[in-house]
């Protein structure tokens, strides 16, 4: 298909839908500020735990880690980490004790990280805070399973729209 008759049939689903537009900006805007509460949430239980060394980036960075053994772009590509966000969280980490690293025997420029006890601590934080959220987000938020697993559907097509943009250039 030309890059015109995608235009074209854009053009005409936006003209066919006018809320298309602002319902997609304002799912855009909150799948953003989501991301950064998230991360205020995270920060937040640290700080209360103690553990204030660790900002919430990385200890998202060693619970999705888990009990893993990864490299970099591993990490990258299950994560969607920026690159050099994970270099330089990756090198933080093993110097404040929270990743082991070990050099390949194959190719010395690769380096696999695991999680060290002090990692794994961190890690089970973040997930003592989703267990606990578990227990209220039905009655407080009244977010449903049902509902969430429409909203994980949606998200989904949304990742494989904007992973074909890139892929393809459209």
């Amino acid at each position: 298909m030309s890059t015109a008759n995608t235009a074209a049939r854009v053009r005409a689903a936006v003209d066919q839908d006018p809320n298309l537009r602002s319902e997609y900006v304002q799912s855009l805007h909150l799948i953003e500020r989501l991301h950064r509460l998230l991360l205020d949430v995270i920060k937040d239980e640290f700080d209360r735990t103690g553990a204030s060394d660790l900002n919430a980036v990385q200890a998202l960075l060693l619970y999705n880690m888990g009990d893993n053994e990864l490299t970099a772009g591993e990490l990258k590509s299950r994560g969607f980490y920026m690159g050099s966000n994970v270099s330089y969280n990756l090198k933080k980490l093993v110097e404040m004790g929270y990743v082991d690293y070990e050099r390949s025997e194959a190719d010395k420029r690769s380096v696999r990280v695991s999680l060290s006890a002090k990692g794994r601590q961190a890690a089970e934080v973040v997930a003592r805070l989703y267990q606990r959220q578990l227990g209220s987000v039905e009655a407080v938020a009244q977010v449903t399973s049902g509902e969430l697993h429409g909203l994980n559907k949606a998200l989904g097509r949304l990742e494989r729209f904007w992973t074909d943009q890139i892929r393809f250039r459209l």
